[in-house]
């Protein structure tokens, strides 16, 4: 019934680790996941994961962590990957700020021809 109105995205249920992503998907315990690279180790990982919640039908969000840094890759991430959705709080510092400038410079640098891939709650069909 969640999924319909309402999203549930798992964020330390799954800690962006292949094998507890294959167990929520088994109990049907989400309809997303919070993806933290940083969080499982490696790109590889990363991708893996999200590759899984996407042929499962998950909703995907890139998201940085607590005491995050003012890289910016978290950004590049979500638009390469389509996910729709970039989780990087409030632009009230610097770290963050970082994030949302990189997104502008992504979308300055393809001229505004950028296709912004999103969701919608209601159908579960993406959106541009």
């Amino acid at each position: 019934q969640i999924g319909t109105d309402v999203e549930l995205i798992g964020d330390e249920i799954y800690a962006t680790n292949k094998n507890l992503l294959e167990k929520g998907i088994s109990q049907k315990a989400t309809t997303g996941i919070l993806i933290k690279p940083n969080q499982i180790g490696t790109l590889s990982e990363t991708l893996a994961t999200m590759a899984l919640a996407e042929k499962n039908g998950f909703k995907v969000i890139v998201s940085h962590r607590s005491g995050e840094t003012e890289d910016t890759f978290i950004s590049d991430l979500a638009v390469a990957s389509g996910c729709g959705i970039i989780k990087a709080g409030a632009p009230c510092r610097s770290e963050r700020t970082a994030k949302y400038n990189r997104l502008l410079e992504i979308e300055d640098k393809n001229q505004n021809k950028t296709v912004l891939a999103g969701w919608n709650t209601k159908n579960n069909e993406g959106i541009v």
